[in-house]
């Protein structure tokens, strides 16, 4: 059996807007800044990565409570680790022999908690 395709989500007549069009094109981000946001996106779409955030959004810890708190090895969590520090999700300094991590900015504190907030907005 077919079903014939209703598309509600698009206009039902071309109708372009050209003053709306203009501003949102001076408003929109370039072709690179899309690129970076999406590479951002892209590792937060792993579990792995988004409790590492999370734990960190709470305390700057060592890799190996980080490992603990998630019950993944070290060897893992410090790849996970590097990915997020390329991005400027994370940062570390060095203490000793410790490497202690924390979130790198507020923004990226504000980006896991607005994404947590909306999953549990219900």
């Amino acid at each position: 059996m077919q079903t014939k395709e209703c598309p509600d989500d698009i206009c039902e007549q071309l109708c372009e807007h050209p003053q709306t069009i203009c501003l949102a094109k001076k408003e929109s981000i370039s072709d690179n800044e899309a690129q970076q946001v999406a590479e951002i996106f892209k590792l937060l779409g792993d579990t792995t990565r988004v409790k590492i955030l999370q734990v960190l959004s709470k305390r700057e810890l060592c890799v190996c409570d980080i490992a603990a708190v998630i019950e993944m090895g070290q060897s893992a969590v410090s790849h996970q680790l590097r990915l997020l520090r390329n991005a400027r999700l994370v940062r570390y300094r060095r203490e000793g022999k410790m490497a202690w991590y924390s979130l790198d900015d507020e923004h990226v504190r504000s980006l896991l908690s607005q994404g947590i907030d909306h999953i549990k907005h219900r």
